[in-house]
């Protein structure tokens, strides 16, 4: 089975690119399950429920979030009804929605658990620990699994790969924006990126006006900030996995332009 992970989805930029590319990624890299986080979708900041429609008719089968879905309120009722659009499942228990799920796919059955990292961002509760729950769940329904490490450091990325080895098919990094060159398989079989980068715009800070950005820099005044528009690009990663053993076969970058 081969599967496309998106990196976050950066604002009406990022969706054009998901709604452009993705069928021509389909069809050229032989895609089965399409993966996309989405928590930056709406203006840079959280998804909303049409928003989450929208990228779901562009062929996404199951979209990841981050410390942003809760930035958008209507979010809330659609997270109980849509399993498919995912949360961390890391945050207390009693935060709306799921931290994963298993989608069917082609009769095989994929399952995808989001969670968020520790470091520099909120104080929630351990993904190490949380995600071998999750798994447990998972286990026995399908033999493969992707996670989501939606965490801004490297280092907690990278643990959580060797920590899943051999355990999940594939372990990915969301949330810098920044694709990683370090596409690998691990030793027992797991794939292994630490950031999948952004569908967005790239002459841009992260997505947003450059310089708005660095002016705020400069003169630490907090400000809005408005979405960049040029050199549009969708970047993540293909990952083949045999679907008997859920084992990684092989991961390869993916870096297109939106023409």
């Amino acid at each position: 089975m081969r599967i496309l992970a998106i990196g976050d989805i950066v604002g009406q930029p990022g969706r054009n690119a998901v709604k452009n590319l993705v069928p021509v990624l389909v069809k050229e890299e032989k895609i089965d399950f399409v993966i996309a986080n989405a928590e930056n979708a709406a203006g840079g900041s959280g998804v909303t429920p049409p928003i989450a429609e929208e990228l779901f008719a562009a062929g996404l089968d199951v979209m990841t979030t981050g410390d942003h879905i809760w930035n958008r309120r209507e979010i809330m009722e659609y997270l109980e009804k849509n399993e498919r659009l995912l949360r961390p499942a890391n945050y207390p228990k009693g935060a709306p929605g799921f931290g994963s799920c298993i989608v069917n796919k082609n009769s095989i059955n994929v399952g995808v658990i989001n969670l968020a990292g520790r470091v520099f961002m909120d104080t929630i509760e351990c993904p190490f620990r949380v995600v071998r729950e999750e798994i447990e769940k998972i286990k026995g329904r399908a033999k493969i699994i992707f996670v989501d490490m939606h965490a801004e450091a490297t280092s907690e990325k990278v643990a959580l790969g060797w920590y899943l080895d051999g355990v999940v098919s594939c372990v990915f990094g969301t949330h810098t924006h920044i694709q990683t060159a370090d596409e690998r398989i691990l030793p027992k079989g797991t794939a292994y990126i630490t950031d999948l980068g952004m569908a967005g715009p790239y002459d841009s800070v992260i997505g947003s006006r450059i310089d708005q950005i660095i002016t705020r820099f400069i003169t630490q005044i907090p400000a809005r900030f408005e979405m960049a528009e040029d050199n549009v690009r969708l970047a993540g990663a293909v990952v083949e996995v045999d679907e008997a053993t859920g084992k990684a076969l092989s991961i390869k970058r993916v870096f297109r332009k939106d023409e």
